[in-house]
């Protein structure tokens, strides 16, 4: 599958249903194309994060559904990009890429996630929250991962920069089988996403095969378990322990997030 064809895929597929997309617990030497890149700087511990400022806006106030084009939406792919979070280019297209942003927005913010734009989604545009900070003295550049309400945040500097729905291990038993290194293979284990500090390590460019499927720009923080782009980002958690991204956000991560940066992943999902 080229990578020039994911765009669209991943507009179509971000809400879809299931792909085979997962990680295996344990860690996997790194292949010879994985590619590092240098440490992040960081600032000293204690640092706190805020908001960025921006300032006030006054929302179109037309109520959106999938599928809608125009004016406001483009208003809505501005705001959000301003803010932080990755709704894809500001074209006036209401899509899967920007319908996962809302996703990650309306959570931020206390709303229910839904497809459709309207009063609560708008006054929170007009006056957003910031991102609950997880790890208040935490090193000014670093990635929180919020399993209870499915979202990462980067820091850089101590300020949120980019904010992210993603899709954690489902929390389910699982056994697959698979060829893996020549041989066909069982692979069982428990599709979890452990809570704790870790850091990020190794990582490989554009579409890594794991024992468990097929991750995109995967950078990995906890022996086997990744940041990685994966067709389908659903609400609910669903991967094998991975925590996946949006492709858009998993194409400009490895350009923002370096070797060694502090993850912290937090939380127990019970429902959004």
């Amino acid at each position: 599958m080229g990578v020039s064809r994911l765009p669209g895929m991943a507009a179509l597929l971000t809400a879809g249903a299931l792909a085979l997309s997962g990680c295996g617990t344990a860690a996997l030497s790194p292949p010879a194309r994985s590619l590092s890149t240098p440490a992040t700087a960081v600032a000293p511990a204690g640092a706190q994060a805020g908001p960025a400022t921006t300032a006030p806006a006054a929302a179109p106030r037309k109520t959106l559904k999938l599928g809608a084009k125009g004016k406001a939406v483009t208003w809505v792919q501005r705001r959000l990009t301003e803010l932080g979070y990755r709704p894809g280019k500001a074209d006036g297209s209401y899509g899967g890429t920007t319908l996962a942003a809302v996703w990650a927005f309306q959570k931020v913010n206390g709303i229910k996630p839904t497809s459709t734009i309207a009063k609560r989604t708008w006054d929170a545009l007009e006056s957003p929250r910031a991102p609950k900070v997880l790890v208040p003295r935490g090193r000014a550049t670093r990635a929180e991962v919020n399993l209870s309400k499915q979202i990462m945040v980067l820091y850089v500097g101590g300020r949120p920069e980019l904010i992210t729905h993603i899709s954690s291990g489902s929390g389910v038993p699982y056994c697959e089988t698979a060829v893996w290194q020549g041989k066909e293979q069982r692979f069982c284990g428990s599709a979890t996403t452990p809570t704790g500090d870790y850091r990020t390590t190794w990582r490989a460019s554009g579409w890594h095969r794991s024992y468990l499927g097929e991750l995109y720009n995967p950078i990995f923080f906890n022996g086997g378990i990744a940041f990685h782009g994966a067709l389908s980002v659903p609400l609910a958690p669903a991967s094998h322990g991975c925590v996946r991204l949006p492709m858009n956000v998993a194409e400009a991560l490895p350009g923002m997030l370096g070797k060694g940066v502090p993850v912290h992943v937090r939380g127990r999902f019970r429902g959004l």
